[in-house]
């Protein structure tokens, strides 16, 4: 059988499933193949259903909670570093809340957290890939960025307005959940654990055999060099990447609660009543 793997054209994505696109481990008769669609695309094909495994963001789970578990591996955490938003002059927060954003998405993680940092703010939504250029263009005066414009927004000349992870890390203690990845219920459970353990096994196998791993990932890393797309990858997969732990597992939940404090998730959602596949819980 071949299983759809949804997933970001980013680096940390990529490295994530090397193993399992690229032939490098056994797999039984499942077989995998990759398609890579931005974050945003990904989050509206899950809600049809459209490929047995994606990755998500974690705001957007909650509307394909009925066709999706959630695995227990694969995520994106910021560990105290998450989404930026960044300015072309020096910004202030206060005068950063009352601009026009840029952001990539309203189904995005970072959205929901830069909602819960700043309330309610005009946003626009632009391709996640535009964003720095066009805050560094003086075509917005803010953007929130996301996948490596959080390393190489220094080189731009833009200036940071506010690091969302380190926002929620001093606020909550945990780290920010952006993405995760999901398998779809129709599979049946048993099924859903083996390709939930591919997926943990190649993370583990990329996590040893970097060195194929990276030079794959940089093909999606938009020019980044060697040094940036290694910082890159490490930042978002990791330990954390292998196994959510309890206090990841308990910052995907806080995150959704409060975001049905704000409204920005549906509160028919019950948040105990997740289940993350592969954790044993």
């Amino acid at each position: 059988m071949k299983y759809r793997i949804g997933h970001s054209p980013d680096p940390d994505d990529a490295f994530m499933f090397y193993a399992l696109t690229e032939g490098g481990m056994e797999t039984d008769d499942r077989h995998y193949e990759h398609v890579l669609l931005d974050i945003e695309t990904l989050n509206k094909h899950a809600m049809n259903g459209e490929y047995e495994v994606s990755a998500v963001s974690i705001h957007s789970y909650p509307l394909i909670a009925d066709k999706y578990h959630l695995m227990n591996c694969g995520a994106s955490m910021g560990e105290g570093y998450g989404p930026m938003l960044i300015s072309r002059d020096v910004l202030t927060e206060e005068e950063g809340k009352k601009k026009v954003i840029a952001i990539p998405g309203l189904g995005t993680s970072a959205y929901l957290a830069l909602r819960l940092a700043w309330g309610d703010v005009e946003v626009q939504v632009v391709p996640f890939d535009e964003i720095l250029p066009r805050v560094k263009s003086g075509e917005f005066d803010i953007g929130l960025i996301i996948h490596e414009g959080q390393l190489t927004w220094k080189d731009e000349g833009v200036k940071l307005v506010l690091d969302l992870g380190i926002w929620w890390n001093n606020k909550t203690g945990l780290p920010l959940p952006l993405g995760g990845n999901v398998v779809r219920k129709d599979l049946g459970l048993e099924l859903c654990e083996k390709i939930t353990e591919d997926v943990k096994n190649s993370i583990i196998w990329s996590i040893e055999n970097p060195d194929a791993s990276l030079k794959f990932a940089k093909k999606w890393g938009r020019g980044i060099d060697d040094e940036t797309n290694k910082n890159f990858v490490e930042m978002y997969v990791n330990k954390r990447t292998i196994d959510y732990e309890k206090d990841g597992r308990d910052a995907i939940r806080e995150f959704l609660r409060q975001g049905i404090e704000i409204g920005l998730v549906s509160n028919e959602l019950k948040i105990d009543e997740i289940k993350f596949i592969g954790s044993g819980e």
